[in-house]
């Protein structure tokens, strides 16, 4: 377990760096590792594909509606954000993307997404669907049953990371948890505007 988080920190430390403007030569490439195709069900019912959102800038972020407070807290900091930026944000579909699809139905995703923002995107899908989106973004999930306790008690270890990707499909930036969301809104402005 502990060598697990050790190479989890190091691999996000690596991601960060290959972000940040003073990157070492020869990080570059390491964007290309967040991303790829997808293939779910937004929460109107209607599959949807990562080529659904070509043309515009995303911002995805994987949870589920039962966390208790890293995702909402996450998810109205993204919104604010959304907010701040003003007529920039209708450059870009903030996605919020399941890792529970057991509990996580297309209907209980709309209230929750809307509750948030009124252009979030909820998607789930199969559990096969799912993993396939969560490898993707390189997104570590765990689920931990409550001991003795009903088939639905459980929680979803996760990453907490937002991803911002480019119009063209490709990795831009993440925003780690508990980003403030005038620092989310100063970097949108920043991508959005150019």
């Amino acid at each position: 377990m502990y060598s697990k988080m050790r190479w989890l920190r190091r691999f996000l430390v690596a991601a960060l760096l290959a972000v940040s403007p003073f990157a070492p030569a020869g990080a570059a490439s390491l964007p290309s590792l967040f991303g790829g195709p997808i293939e779910l069900v937004d929460h109107d019912g209607r599959t949807v594909t990562d080529q659904d959102f070509a043309g515009r800038f995303m911002l995805v972020y994987f949870g589920y509606t039962h966390c208790p407070d890293i995702c909402p807290t996450d998810l109205a900091a993204m919104a604010a954000a959304l907010d701040d930026i003003g007529p920039l944000a209708a450059r870009l579909r903030p996605v919020f993307i399941t890792l529970d699809p057991e509990r996580d139905t297309a209907e209980v995703l709309r209230d929750y997404v809307h509750a948030f923002h009124p252009s979030l995107v909820g998607l789930t899908g199969s559990a096969s669907q799912i993993a396939a989106a969560a490898k993707a973004y390189r997104v570590h999930r765990r689920v931990f049953r409550v001991e003795g306790g009903a088939k639905e008690d459980y929680f979803v270890d996760h990453s907490s990371l937002a991803y911002l990707m480019g119009p063209d499909g490709k990795f831009v930036t993440m925003f780690p948890h508990a980003t403030p969301s005038a620092r989310i809104a100063e970097i949108l402005g920043k991508y959005l505007a150019g």
